[in-house]
């Protein structure tokens, strides 16, 4: 068509004809979502179990892409309009290809999900190019059919964008109607009206969401956070929202919120001591972290299944929490919260690498009371500024893929040209030759796994593949079941490798002298997502096993704790029976472990999926995420409620936290500079 300059095509016809050819390639863009969607249902619906029934998860889904759709078009028509009556050519060409651009991005997120089985938000900005190109080649997502299958989608969409303008036409009253649908689906909230989708799983709730719009809105609110709704600095600020909150909770009483925001007195009663029989010697102390061990698949009880037998059989010889929550959704969150019951900051603590606030943790404590202090890991240490972390906090030993030599080792298998380092077996191994059995000094280990990490492809595959299937006849499923199960074979044959090499690890160490005097934690850095998740809280509930031949008796517990609490009840433990030194004045975000073998939750605390944005807060019975509550049954499941009363309650105390985990992004201190300086190791 001839592209006139003259003033005839800033008339109302020319406003009318960019409005229709604006309306005609928007509905072809809107017809390649709802395809794509409808692919992504089918294959996950195919692959994984839809709760809710192909028919609702496929209209909330279309629904979802439909508000996206329509959130994008007022912006979007302003700009082709414009571009439009200056260039037909340019504005119609331009939109194509911004068009292919979006195409691109939702079939790279929807692949994403299909893998991970959790959308992506605004936490890829939170790791390094090195650290996402290791992630997504581990994974195997770049591959020959998806490569194949994106360029057919983009052939399709390049195709339709060329010819179907030219084969039907749009009103033009509906073609300037679709703006104004926009504008009131913009005031409306957008794709906010659905957040209260409820599809009886977590999988399914995520499945029908816009993986786009989700992306984008994820990415918005991790660089223009919310700002909080209550400011506990303001004169006028009088309500202690932890009194009024629904049922009994704990509070710490801050000393100097302006300045220090966390710190509190040490008031952390001794809850550990009844349980043990005492030594003459400090005990060692190994923690073991597991990448990925959820409840779901653990121990007896567990919804999905035990898959870990030797695990289960751990648990009866211990101290056991089996509503035990981890801090975060992801590794990022484990060490600072495990080791430090540190605050997330912005994007998690790690995230702050070498400006990470002066601390005081468990690793740097103990060091100053004549402990020596290790970290094993299989992979990069640097991942997540793990390593800055640790150094920071002045690690005796650190030992990760660097360090593996000799026979005996063996790394994980790349399949794709990328592994995550050495499997589980070698690890325990590595830890066995390089700690001195006969060392005088007291011992405090930590060691975090990785063979249970996606893509899942671990040493020995064909046999734990036979062990899956013989676990499944064993815990006498049905062939449904059996089926349903064998959807994720490689994600439980890496968990029963994990529990064979947690097994070999525990019989060689109970050959050990010094295996009578060691306390050991088994706890997972989160629950796996690769597994379909029932509901939100779900991500988080991970075991916490406490287990050692100074035991006086073991106990199941079913009060509830997190990673937060360890910390301070490892520390009350050690000083009321080994005198250990501590500061009066401490910031541990974590108010101890519940040894109560009732369900009951004492605490108040958040829970960060990804490196994006705070958005879960537990408080006694309620769980918030977001703008929903939900109430935790006994059997810690959760329900999503209607109750405005306790919402705002809720609500209240996890601004309380917001407003003194914002002053730490700000820049405010940890702990004093003096408290820190005296407990530093070398200072004692």
């Amino acid at each position: 068509m001839e592209d006139s300059t003259s003033p005839k095509q800033y008339s109302g016809s020319r406003f009318a004809e960019a409005s229709v050819e604006f309306a005609k390639l928007s509905i072809i863009w809107l017809l390649i979502i709802l395809l794509v969607s409808l692919f992504e249902v089918i294959y996950n619906g195919i692959h994984h179990h839809l709760t809710s029934g192909f028919v609702i998860v496929l209209f909330w889904s279309w629904l979802n892409d439909l508000l996206f759709w329509l959130k994008a078009l007022l912006v979007l028509y302003i700009i082709f309009v414009i571009l439009f009556l200056i260039s037909r050519k340019f504005s119609e060409r331009l939109y194509g290809v911004f068009i292919m651009i979006m195409v691109l991005i939702q079939f790279c997120l929807t692949v994403y999900f299909a893998t991970a089985l959790v959308p992506l938000g605004g936490d890829l900005y939170g790791y390094s190019s090195t650290e996402i190109k290791q992630t997504v080649g581990a994974a195997g997502v770049i591959n020959f059919l998806n490569i194949l299958s994106l360029l057919l989608l983009l052939s399709v969409t390049a195709a339709a964008l060329w010819i179907l303008p030219r084969k039907f036409n749009v009103n033009r009253y509906v073609a300037v109607l679709l703006p104004i649908i926009s504008l009131f689906v913009i005031l409306a909230g957008g794709t906010a009206m659905t957040n209260s989708i409820d599809l009886k799983s977590e999988f399914s709730d995520n499945l029908v969401l816009n993986k786009t719009d989700y992306f984008e809105g994820s990415a918005y609110l991790r660089n223009h956070p919310k700002p909080n709704e209550l400011d506990i600095y303001a004169d006028n600020y009088i309500v202690d929202y932890s009194n009024t909150a629904p049922g009994k909770t704990i509070a710490f009483k801050y000393v100097d919120p302006l300045n220090y925001p966390f710190l509190h007195t040490d008031t952390e009663t001794d809850v550990l001591t009844p349980f043990f029989k005492g030594n003459a010697t400090p005990p060692n102390i190994v923690i073991v972290v597991v990448e990925g061990l959820g409840r779901a698949f653990t121990n007896d009880g567990a919804y999905l299944g035990n898959f870990t037998p030797f695990i289960d059989s751990l648990s009866g010889r211990s101290l056991y929490w089996k509503n035990f929550l981890s801090e975060g959704g992801r590794t990022f969150a484990a060490l600072p919260s495990i080791l430090g019951s540190l605050p997330f900051a912005k994007n998690g603590f790690l995230d702050l690498g070498n400006s990470m606030p002066e601390h005081l943790s468990l690793l740097s404590l103990l060091k100053y009371n004549g402990y020596h202090t290790s970290f094993y890991y299989g992979g990069d240490s640097h991942f997540d500024n793990m390593d800055i972390f640790l150094h920071k906090n002045h690690i005796d030993e650190l030992y990760d893929e660097r360090t593996f030599s000799g026979p005996g080792y063996a790394k994980m298998p790349a399949p794709n040209g990328f592994t995550w380092g050495y499997d589980d077996k070698s690890l325990f191994k590595h830890f066995l030759a390089t700690r001195n059995e006969n060392n005088t000094v007291p011992q405090l280990s930590v060691v975090l796994t990785v063979s249970t990490h996606s893509p899942f492809v671990i040493n020995e595959q064909d046999k734990y593949l036979k062990k899956f299937e013989q676990r499944l006849t064993q815990l006498n499923f049905n062939e449904t079941q059996k089926d349903e199960h064998r959807a994720y074979k490689l994600q439980y044959a890496s968990i029963m490798y994990l529990d064979d090499a947690l097994q070999g690890f525990f019989s060689s160490y109970r050959k050990r002298s010094d295996f009578k005097n060691t306390i050991f934690l088994i706890t997972g850095d989160h629950r796996m997502p690769e597994i379909p998740m029932s509901d939100k809280l779900d991500r988080y509930h991970v075991p916490l096993i406490i287990y050692s031949p100074m035991l006086k008796q073991s106990l199941t517990i079913s009060s509830v704790s997190t990673h937060f609490d360890i910390t301070p009840s490892l520390l009350a433990y050690l000083h009321n029976n080994y005198k250990i030194k501590g500061p009066s004045l401490v910031s541990w975000v974590g108010q101890g472990l519940d040894t109560n073998h009732n369900y009951r939750n004492l605490h108040n605390y958040p829970l960060m999926q990804d490196k994006t944005e705070i958005l879960d807060f537990i408080m006694g019975d309620y769980h918030l995420n977001e703008q929903n509550l939900f109430k935790i049954n006994s059997e810690f499941g959760e329900d999503l409620i209607q109750d405005d009363v306790k919402l705002n309650q809720v609500k209240g105390a996890f601004n309380q936290f917001m407003q003194r985990n914002s002053a730490i992004v700000r820049g405010n201190h940890i702990v004093p500079d003096t408290i820190f300086q005296h407990f530093s190791p070398g200072k004692r």
